[in-house]
Order: structure tokens, then sequence, then C-alpha cells
């Protein structure tokens, strides 16, 4: 089906009013074998970050750099480096059936390549050791935006396909240490996100754009050459996986997008074609030479030759190359045209390129209601018609929900027992996993697997702790206990509900 189509057609679900409600859903109310799990960071989770042989990463850097809103930094984070078999416990009791976390690249290469650091290695064996031992699969994230800080001093990290070959012995040396134990691997987390984050506006590592916000960088180009270095190593650690190793240790290699569902602002054609470009500089951006071996012809048009051209060879260890497509989804905007390229394209995380204007406000009303985080409305229609889109635009792929959830204040002026009290988060994930549900059993869309974000609170990049996205309350305060939030007990009577 042709990408209007698929649009139009997701649009019609929003336009007959099908969204949801508070049905009474639970884990039986989904297919046999649909995986239910929490999602993690090493950075947000682990702390502990110069023990062990440890490298500092982009982020250590750039979390100390005064840029963070509550000047914190993650150099403890949650302490889950030393606390994971409590963590684990969490899960075993929740009922989950998976785990997803991601490997400190510089846990196991400290410089980024050479030699390797066996304390780390021993870690993550604990860890997923841990987890297997309680029934908790593993799902492992390669790279959730932790360079080491080593090969952004050599050679400027992403800008430089020598990033390509390091990553690719990386992932082999993961692949070939926890292999016979992990099934399910994403290479990459939101490349979108570090890309137009980290050399586009500068607000994350490595702190990279063309405004006074930034010493170094270039907005219009750097973004490009980043996406386009992820990409192909993505492409090439999926290609060793394959050849070496998926026939012995009989996993799967995904990788895991960002995703705001796009609706148009109106039904004039010039805001449903920008509803378009907007999910081409997003979605399609990454997923199209996943599926088709190039770029959208969007992006060919409209950046012209700032957007690198792939050799016949590329795209086609491109084409193809995952098993699964992991899509992280929270929020649903509003798009219309904008040829103006005006500086609210760059507040709204929108490439200018893409002349797209990208907002969650129409007529002055929010598209739905807010959670804490400054780009998070909630909007559980944007996960049905997401999932459509997927499947009509790109065959209907495997896809797995890798991220989904919302965070609440953290404010000392909230007492613990209230923080407890996260019904707008029980609401959240009701909402949402209907529509998930709905878009399986109704529009046949292949999702096998959810994960909330996120077990507990945690370090939430340039937010520091000022964003509690977790089912579990980390006391700061005190020795980072975990209390239980309301949010818990829901998720253990859904998946105890079989």
């Amino acid at each position: 089906m042709h990408m209007r189509e698929g649009l139009a057609l997701a649009i019609a679900l929003v336009v007959l009013g099908i969204q949801a409600g508070l049905s009474e859903i639970n884990r039986a109310s989904f297919p046999k074998g649909f995986v239910f799990g929490t999602a993690s960071s090493a950075f947000q989770y682990e702390g502990a970050v110069k023990e062990d042989g440890r490298g500092p990463t982009i982020w250590d850097i750039f979390s100390h750099s005064g840029i963070i809103i509550d000047g914190s930094n993650a150099d403890v984070a949650v302490d889950q480096y030393h606390r994971y078999v409590e963590d684990v416990q969490l899960m075993k009791d929740m009922g989950m059936d998976a785990y997803r976390f991601s490997i400190a690249w510089s846990r196991i290469f400290p410089n980024g390549m050479g030699e390797i650091n066996q304390a780390g290695v021993d870690h993550y064996n604990n860890l997923i050791n841990a987890l297997l031992a309680q029934g908790i699969e593993p799902y492992v994230t390669l790279y959730h935006w932790d360079l080491p800080q080593a090969l952004e001093d050599k050679y400027i990290g992403w800008l430089d396909p020598q990033i390509i070959k390091d990553f690719a012995t990386y992932a082999e040396i993961c692949f070939e240490k926890f292999g016979d134990r992990v099934k399910h691997w994403i290479t990459f987390n939101e490349p979108h996100t570090f890309t137009i984050q980290g050399y586009y506006v500068g607000l994350q590592a490595p702190g990279r754009c063309s405004s006074i916000l930034c010493k170094v960088g270039n907005s219009s180009t750097e973004p490009y050459i980043v996406a386009d270095n992820v990409l192909l190593s993505h492409a090439t650690a999926a290609d060793i996986y394959r050849k070496n190793y998926k026939d012995k240790q009989n996993g799967s290699v995904g990788i895991s997008l960002d995703v705001k569902w796009y609706e148009p602002e109106t039904n004039a054609t010039e805001n449903i074609e920008a509803a378009e470009r907007a999910q081409d500089f997003q979605l399609g951006w990454f997923l199209d030479p996943l599926i088709f071996g190039d770029y959208p012809s969007s992006m060919r048009s409209r950046v012209g030759s700032r957007l690198p051209n792939f050799t016949k060879s590329e795209s086609a260890l491109l084409k193809g190359s995952f098993d699964f497509i992991g899509i992280n989804h929270y929020t649903t905007y509003y798009a219309r045209e904008n040829a103006t390229n005006s500086l609210d394209d760059l507040l709204n995380d929108s490439v200018t390129d893409a002349d797209a204007y990208t907002i969650p406000f129409k007529d002055g009303k929010p598209i739905g209601d807010k959670a804490n985080s400054i780009w998070l409305y909630i909007v559980p229609r944007g996960m049905r018609s997401l999932m459509t889109y997927i499947k009509e635009k790109y065959g209907n792929p495997l896809v797995i929900i890798t991220e989904n959830g919302m965070d609440d204040p953290n404010s000392s002026l909230i007492p613990i027992e209230d923080a407890l009290k996260d019904e707008k988060r029980i609401k959240y994930h009701t909402d949402y996993l209907t529509n998930l549900l709905a878009a399986i059993e109704e529009d046949g869309c292949n999702v096998k697997g959810y994960f909330a974000w996120s077990l507990l609170d945690n370090w939430e990049w340039i937010a520091g702790f000022s964003s509690r996205f977790g089912l579990y309350f980390v006391d700061y305060n005190d020795n980072l206990k975990r209390y239980p939030k309301d949010s818990v007990s829901w998720f253990k009577n859904f998946l105890a509900s079989a």
C-alpha cells in the first residue's frame, strides 16, 4: 500500500472514534507467547562509573558540563550495578517475562577498542545469569547513547566511518561472550533521538550543533553523516550475527526506533503531506533503508547532496538487516506545513528540512493530557494509528514495543505515600495497551512484545532526577530504596491473569 493510503487508513481509525477506554484487559487478552517486560539503560541505571575498569563515556563528560536541569549527574544513578539482584527480584515479583537493558560499551572496551575488560564481561554475565535464574528473558541493547569518550577523542565518534568497524568488533565480542544465553539483541536505541539531540540541537551528548548552544558542530550536515554511520554499523553487526552466530545461538537482532505519531492538524492536503514528511524524517529516515535499501524520496529531494548515498553493496547489506523492529512510542503531535524553516522546528525536535511544523496543540488546546515531561502528551489512539501505519507502509514487519510509559514530577513537596499513588500511569498503560491490542486483533498488526519504561525511577538525561518514569519509586534521599507504586500492583494483577 502507498504511504499516503497507509496514513489515511490510520487517520480513519481516529476519525471513527476508535480509541482506548478502560476496558478490562490482561495478559490473557494478548496472543499466546506475547512478551511483557520492563526496560532500562546502562547510563541511566548502573552508576559505578569509575569501578571495575569502566572507561569514561561522552555522557559522563556531558552530564558534568552544567547543562543538566537539576545539576545532577549519573555517577551513581540508581546503583543497579550493585543492586541488580534486588532489582531482578522486583521484576520476578511482578511476573515480568523479560528485561531490556543495555551493555555499556566502555565496560567491555574501556577505550572503545583494544583490550577486553574482563570485569565488565563478568558483570553482565552475572546479570544475565541472575535474570535467567528467575525465568526472565534478557533483551540486550548494544548501544544506548553512551559512546566511549576515547572514540570521540580519537576520531569524533559517530562522524567517522571508522566507528562502523569498532562497533562491529564490540558487537561481535558481545555475541561471543553472551549469545549462548542472550537470544534478543537490539543494536541501537533511538538513533533518531541521539542524532538530532546530539548533533542538531546540542542538548544531548556530545553536544554538537551550529547554534550558540554549542562550541562546535554543523547542524545541516552532521546529523545525516551520523545517521548513515549508525545504519551501516547496525547492518554490519546484524550481518556478523547472521553469518557467524545465528545458526548456533538461534537468536534475533533488531533495532529500537523512537516514533511520535503525527496527525495532520487539518484534513488539508498540505497538512496531510506535512505529516507524511515529518514521519519520513523520523521513522522513515532509519526504517526505509532497512526495508527498501534507501532513504525516503522526500529526504532525497529535500536534503540533496547533504544526504549520503549508499553504494549498491551497502544498500544490499541494509535491506532486511533485522529480525524485528523495536518501537519506542510515547506520544502524538499534530503536524502542519511549515515552509519557513523557523526556529520553532528546532525547538520541536524536527529537522527543518522536513518543512513540517509539529506541536501538541491545536487552536490553543493540547492534544491530550500532559505527563511531567514537556514533550509527553498522553494520546493512546496514536499507538494503534502508528502500528497500522507501519503495517501498511512497511509490509507488516515483526514489531516489539521496546518502550512505552509516562513520567510524574520529582518534587520534595510530594510525600512518598502520595507519589506511590500513580493512577495516571495505570490509566496510561491500560489505554495504550488497549489500543495496541486492537491493532493486533482487529488490524492484524504483527506485534509480539511490550516493554514498559521503566522498571525504576532513574536519571533521565538532561532532565536529571526531575522526572520519574518508574513503576518503582526510588528514594533519592534514603539510600536509593525502591518502593512499589500502585502501577506495580496493577501490572502484577494484569500479568497473573493468564
